[in-house]
């Protein structure tokens, strides 16, 4: 035992790994009044780590190319020990990401938190949104099945609205008129390799713009005051807060694993929950199935399509949509954030939840 202690304090007095893990843990203080919204973050790494983890013992059985995807998947279901566990944790652990991101991004809202000086932090955050989406949709295609074909082909098509490019970005997107096989090999490409990567080196920089800056005090109790920010750096400090490890460490897992007993629920209880029939059958490019429509998170953008007279403009809006929430740290710079000091935000904050859920209402029923 002796040599162990021996290796242990070789490393310790050369890289000070007890240090770092003090000042990063015990010694790490957040504000008293933290609360469970703040937890989201935890959760989403701890979603993202299964993801990863199923993904790849996908990989091992997954073929992608159309004459072989949809028997593969179907292999791994019937056939492949705990294939059927490993596919239903990834299909299903994807809408429980989104689900994740969508609240972690209304608490940051509803609590001002991307104010400054956490503008880049926002920004990283937005576009980790955006990645998980198309991480979504090119892995929609991957079964090859005829909701993914379909849903795809509907998806791909949408671009083809875009004046000037419109055309090519479609074939670009494709690798032909029509989805097919180079379409399925494009999207495997980014969705194995590709957006992952990004994702990774995303999420490393919004860990880091996260603990540089420090965590905002939530923006509630008789004792909170709006703050000025310097115009140089400066850490967040909270003297009188509580430890990171064991304090808030203990929140955070009591968070993830309720998040994790109700992913589990769904695989096991309700397995085919966001997956319709479609889902199961395999791809037929001369047979389109009625009523396809992309999953409920795209639903809203779908509707809004069908909404305005030409796809152009419902796209120009979405766009317009998607830009305001990217630069809502540089147009909402006031230094207030209680949320009922703020009037204005919180009555277009509410009514564009009930807007989403109402014209994604609208969608899966039209």
């Amino acid at each position: 035992m002796n040599w162990k202690k021996q290796v242990i304090d070789f490393i310790e007095t050369r890289l000070g790994i007890r240090d770092i893990l003090e000042q990063n843990l015990t010694k790490y203080l957040l504000p008293r009044n933290i609360n469970a919204w703040y937890t989201l973050g935890a959760v989403l790494l701890t979603l993202f780590m299964i993801q990863f983890a199923t993904g790849i013992l996908l990989l091992i059985y997954y073929v992608p190319n159309p004459a072989e995807a949809f028997q593969s998947v179907e292999r791994i279901m019937n056939e492949v020990p705990f294939g059927w566990l490993m596919r239903t944790l990834h299909a299903v652990g994807a809408n429980i990401i989104i689900i994740a991101l969508l609240l972690h991004m209304l608490s940051v809202m509803f609590m001002a938190s991307y104010k400054r000086p956490r503008e880049l932090t926002w920004l990283s955050g937005f576009i980790i949104l955006n990645l998980a989406f198309a991480l979504c949709l090119t892995g929609y295609l991957l079964p090859w099945s005829q909701l993914s074909f379909w849903a795809t082909t509907v998806a791909t098509d949408a671009a083809g609205a875009i004046p000037l490019i419109g055309d090519d970005l479609v074939r670009f997107l494709r690798g032909g008129s029509m989805v097919n096989e180079a379409t399925l090999g494009r999207f495997f490409a980014l969705h194995v390799m590709g957006m992952p990567l990004m994702l990774g080196l995303l999420i490393g920089f919004h860990l880091f713009c996260v603990r540089r800056a420090g965590i905002s005090r939530a923006p509630f109790g008789p004792d909170y005051q709006p703050r000025e920010h310097p115009d140089h750096f400066e850490h967040e400090e909270h003297h009188d807060g509580i430890p990171f490890f064991p304090n808030y460490v203990i929140k955070d897992t009591a968070v993830i694993c309720f998040f994790l007993a109700f992913f589990l629920a769904i695989v096991f209880f309700a397995p085919n929950l966001f997956f319709p029939e479609s889902a199961f059958e395999p791809a037929d490019p001369f047979v389109t199935p009625p009523g396809i429509k992309p999953e409920w998170y795209f639903l809203w953008a779908y509707q809004a399509l069908k909404i305005f007279p030409s796809e152009i403009i419902g796209l120009g809006v979405q766009g317009a949509f998607m830009t305001f929430l990217a630069l809502l740290p540089f147009i909402d710079r006031g230094a207030e954030r209680r949320p009922f000091k703020r009037p204005l935000f919180l009555t277009c904050y509410a009514l564009g939840i009930l807007l989403f859920v109402g014209i994604s209402i609208w969608g899966h029923y039209s």
